[in-house]
């Protein structure tokens, strides 16, 4: 991608959505664009307009880049996006907006239909960020960078992994001695929501590209996951229907230590400024060997048994 033409200018991008139970083309676009308090206050989920009332607009927006572009299977879910997050164009097909765009937010976490939507942009060259999980098996993540056309150009992982919430200070690793378990729980189900203890697991232990062993278990809609290493260990628990906090608890040989997820807000501008960033300085910021790890227990998991 040649970035020389857009490094004098903002950065206009298009956003794709909805999936059932994801909100994410309201949030995603109003970091950038500031929203209509009037209009958001009728958004299906209630909590993104509860977290954007705490933020000062056009202030918190992320600057130097717009999103211009919003497309969903429901033109009129798509025009009350629109009108919620200032976004000034709707169109009727996604593949409108090569030509318009500089990249694309794939805003949708339904990973079965995520190569589908994204090969047109893709092949067309345009960065994309892939919402949450990028992919199920590592077929499925194969497939996709098979159509990747220079390094950095798909982004993709969980906001958590950006949340400071989630992360530990140098004094608390000190604290901690040398770290030997962690427990993570998320509510929801593995599918969707094991990527958001996962991720942010393995880069808090760097992680990512080591091999594992994988036992998991379900029962009453509770999925239980566990990963080893060998020298560190780690139990991942999705409640399903059971609602809770994401929250790490990390064990070390002189004490231990509880991380709770709170700022929603903060990790998606974090995320989001760093699929910008990689944009602007032509770096991969999230790479094909970091999400194969996630992905790889993500896949292990579904699989009720060893793997």
């Amino acid at each position: 991608m040649d970035n020389r033409a857009i490094k004098s200018r903002d950065l206009r991008l298009g956003i794709i959505g909805l999936s059932e139970g994801n909100g994410h083309p309201y949030s995603w676009a109003a970091i950038f664009n500031g929203y209509d308090q009037l209009v958001m206050s009728s958004c299906p989920y209630p909590v993104i307009p509860a977290y954007l009332a705490q933020q000062v607009f056009p202030g918190d927006a992320i600057p130097k880049a717009r999103v211009t572009h919003v497309w969903t299977q429901d033109r009129a879910v798509a025009e009350h996006v629109a009108a919620a997050s200032l976004i000034p164009r709707v169109v009727d097909k996604y593949e409108e907006m090569i030509g318009e765009v500089d990249a694309i937010l794939l805003a949708r976490d339904d990973a079965e239909n995520h190569l589908k939507i994204s090969m047109p942009f893709l092949d067309a060259g345009l960065p994309i960020y892939i919402d949450k999980p990028v992919a199920l098996t590592l077929e499925n993540l194969e497939a996709l960078y098979e159509h990747e056309r220079y390094s950095g150009q798909i982004f993709s992982c969980s906001a958590t992994r950006f949340s400071e919430d989630l992360q530990l200070k140098n004094q608390e690793l000190i604290n901690l001695g040398e770290i030997k378990h962690v427990q993570a729980m998320a509510s929801k189900s593995w599918e969707k929501y094991g990527v958001h203890i996962v991720e942010p697991v393995l880069n808090m232990l760097g992680l990512y590209g080591q091999e594992c062993r994988v036992k998991s278990s379900r029962a009453n809609g509770v999925t239980v996951v566990i990963a080893d290493w060998g020298v560190v260990s780690a139990t991942f628990t999705c409640l399903g229907s059971i609602p809770g906090d994401i929250k790490i608890s990390v064990f070390g040989s002189f004490g231990s230590k509880d991380l709770i997820f709170r700022n929603t807000f903060a990790a998606f501008k974090r995320t989001l400024e760093a699929f910008i960033d990689g944009i602007r300085s032509e770096r991969a910021i999230t790479t094909k060997n970091e999400l194969a790890s996630v992905v790889s227990i993500l896949q292990k998991g579904m699989m009720n048994g060893n793997g």
